[in-house]
């Protein structure tokens, strides 16, 4: 992990290192390229792949999901078998810990307390002459929310994506969630039902997304899709957008902490470690005006790492992507994170408050030494869906709004248009589009 002195290498050096690009597609391991090579036949890259499944399932429906579910995921499985039945919901319910399945409730609730408190009102503001404007929040029909289960299970994620869509009043909520050795976790299944979900699929993969963009013989066609995933699921959303609106294209997990010389090293460690351990392409960034707080924190880091049943993966993450920057002043700090723009901004600093007016790019920020990210990952109510890789500059963290479309209304009498009727025309002509303007004229001239 690098530490760097903004006085040092000057700030345009230190802009580069923070500026982040949008997700754009990752160079694949050669123990994938390979593994692709022999199941396709020849050398693709990611995008080329999952252009191929994306495609294939849109032509060929379940048979092609049923055959890139086991040719990828090495699961067996035909179409009737896709859905989760009762049984493997009261298998669930037996495997599951009580203890944990309250932690999940009390987790639900707050999160959906928080959601109910955002959501949006249609509304009608009277005008001249009797017109009416106004604006109608509609829910969505049908969304599908995809929940990683790869190396982890992510229950938590499952309560962030359903939660807004049921407060939204979504009408139906299906879930997809790649089986590990043809099963799922018991307490993603139990989240999805305490959180809304109707259907669950075990599907994963691209091969799920376009599933649920284009529908097939078992499972129908949703209207968004919402939802983290691995390089193949982003680019399958990539894909299929347009045919469907999507959340965002999410990348590695990041963490950004502004700290001063009040911070404790061992928090400030721990917390960068809390999105080290997510994935080796995570991002943990320190900035500090605390030259000596910068060596405590990089110390620390080592030493808990240590301990880390994840020490492999948030290492390689560390080494990759681990930076402290020791900036002149926290005015040069706050710039810094502004650049970077992070899914997660921690201000450790003695008076976080003060500085939360110059925070402009960032999905969540955690203001204080006891509003660690972990809290907003889990249980404060907020949701943990965030824009990733520099684009907090212009996404939003997924709320109840993702769920729902604006429709304009428009009433206007015959008095009120023909006072503005003119205006109308004139504009229309301008435009050369007379039939619009006439549309107006013989509405004007009516009795």
């Amino acid at each position: 992990m690098r530490i760097v002195k903004a006085r040092d290498v000057g700030e345009s050096e230190v802009e580069k290192l923070l500026a982040k690009k949008a997700f754009d597609e990752v160079e694949l391991s050669p123990k994938i390229r390979e593994g692709n090579k022999k199941l396709f036949g020849a050398d693709l890259s990611a995008a080329e792949l999952v252009r191929r499944i994306v495609g294939d399932v849109r032509r060929e429906g379940d048979a092609a999901v049923t055959r890139y579910t086991q040719l990828i995921d090495r699961v067996e499985m035909q179409p009737e078998d896709f859905l989760v039945s009762e049984a493997e919901f009261r298998a669930a319910e037996a495997a599951a810990d009580p203890q944990v399945l309250e932690s999940l409730r009390r987790a639900a609730a707050n999160v959906r307390r928080y959601h109910e408190e955002q959501k949006p009102n249609s509304w009608l503001t009277y005008r001249e002459q009797g017109s009416i404007l106004g604006q109608a929040l509609i829910p969505l029909d049908r969304v599908g929310i995809y929940v990683p289960g790869g190396t982890a299970a992510y229950p938590s994620s499952v309560i962030m994506n359903a939660v807004p869509a049921s407060v939204a009043g979504v009408g139906e909520i299906i879930m997809m969630v790649p089986p590990k050795a043809g099963k799922l976790n018991p307490y993603v299944l139990l989240a999805a039902r305490e959180a809304g979900v109707q259907k669950i699929y075990k599907i994963g993969g691209a091969q799920a997304i376009a599933a649920m963009a284009f529908g097939t013989e078992t499972i129908p066609r949703v209207d968004k899709i919402t939802g983290p995933g691995n390089i193949f699921v982003t680019l399958a959303k990539k894909e299929v957008y347009g045919h469907v609106d999507i959340d965002m294209l999410a990348g590695p997990s990041e963490i950004l902490i502004v700290a001063d010389k009040t911070a404790d090293p061992s928090y400030t460690a721990a917390d960068m470690l809390s999105q080290a351990e997510h994935d080796p392409l995570a991002s943990s960034i320190v900035i500090t005006d605390c030259a000596e707080l910068a060596e405590k924190v990089a110390s620390e880091a080592e030493r808990q790492l240590q301990q880390l049943p994840r020490q492999e993966i948030a290492r390689a993450s560390l080494e990759r992507n681990g930076l402290i920057v020791v900036a002149e002043d926290m005015q040069q700090a706050l710039r810094f994170a502004n650049i970077s723009a992070p899914e997660h901004l921690e201000l450790l600093t003695a008076d976080p408050f003060q500085l939360l007016p110059y925070v402009r790019h960032a999905g969540a920020v955690f203001l204080g030494a006891y509003s660690p990210e972990p809290l907003g990952d889990y249980f404060a109510g907020p949701n943990h869906v965030l824009p990733t890789g520099g684009t907090a500059r212009f996404y939003s963290v997924l709320n109840v709004e993702t769920f729902m479309k604006r429709t304009s209304l428009i009433s206007y009498t015959q008095p009120a248009l023909s006072a503005v009727s003119e205006d109308i025309i004139r504009l229309a002509e301008t435009e050369g589009l007379a039939a619009h303007a006439n549309a107006i004229r013989l509405r004007r001239e009516a009795p």
